[in-house]
């Protein structure tokens, strides 16, 4: 398959080879995407550098999207290093998002001022900033820029709590990029994923009931496996998806199509 060849991207977000990071990198790379990465920390790259081996991609740049724009490591030092490299990029998937595991669980009531403002800083801010500093790589002929919402972000789900609010603002941050990027042929999206066994999800209280329940209700009775959550991205990232921003993707099985299940469903 070669429908990316010719593009080059920027995956920020791996933590593992499970991460639905790596399972969007692994996929547009087999279809002929030339890739780069982001990593947080030198244990991240420790983890990240052996799965970037297995694609033949040797660019990576440190970054913590939780550091203001002097910092040597911030999100707009980090692009300025990047463009050193590639003087234009066509696409950029963020799948970054932090809480205070601790917060993670029991009432969303009980959220602190701190966490509040550091899930939304990291988890929903950092994009907009990502867009910003992407915006000169692509302006000469466009691109893609992708992140990953949940259902969390319309409806409660168990434990979520700040990540919900942190991902709503996601989710509206992508309605109000995409309209001041259009013009400049820059698409902006959103994949939700059902939940997908990852180190992430597995620091949210309660993950096997959600799990469970979310597998049990879906239409199709499944909960995503990153092959299906890579697939969407492709579409996403490729010209196929060329009429397509301001859009949230939903790779759930049909789960968020749901309102009441059939009673057999928990028979």
């Amino acid at each position: 398959m070669s429908i990316m060849r010719g593009k080059k991207g920027l995956i920020m977000g791996v933590a593992n080879e499970r991460s639905i990071a790596w399972g969007i990198a692994k996929i547009l790379a087999d279809n002929g995407a030339e890739l780069a990465f982001s990593y947080q920390n030198e244990g991240f790259k420790k983890r990240l550098t052996p799965l970037m081996n297995s694609i033949k991609s040797d660019k990576c740049f440190e970054c913590d999207v939780s550091k203001t724009a002097d910092d040597v490591n911030s999100i707009e030092n980090m692009f300025k290093k990047f463009s050193t490299i590639w003087n234009e990029i066509d696409f950029v998937v963020h799948a970054l998002a932090y809480s205070d595991k601790e917060e993670l669980k029991g009432k969303y009531v009980n959220c602190s001022r701190e966490n509040f403002l550091n899930s939304l800083d990291i988890s929903a801010f950092s994009f907009t900033r990502i867009s910003k500093s992407a915006l000169p790589l692509m302006s000469s002929k466009g691109g893609s820029l992708l992140t990953l919402s949940y259902i969390g972000a319309e409806r409660t789900t168990p434990n979520y709590n700040v990540m919900g609010v942190a991902k709503s603002a996601l989710e509206a941050s992508i309605k109000y990029l995409a309209m001041d990027l259009g013009k400049s042929k820059i698409r902006v999206n959103a994949l939700s994923a059902g939940p997908v066994k990852t180190l992430a999800g597995a620091a949210i209280s309660g993950a096997r009931h959600v799990f469970r329940y979310s597998e049990n209700v879906a239409p199709l009775n499944f909960n995503p496996q990153l092959k299906e959550v890579g697939n969407a991205a492709l579409y996403l990232t490729s010209e196929l998806s060329s009429g397509v921003t301001g859009n949230i993707h939903r790779v759930d099985g049909g789960f968020h199509s749901v309102a009441i299940p059939k009673q057999e469903n928990f028979e």
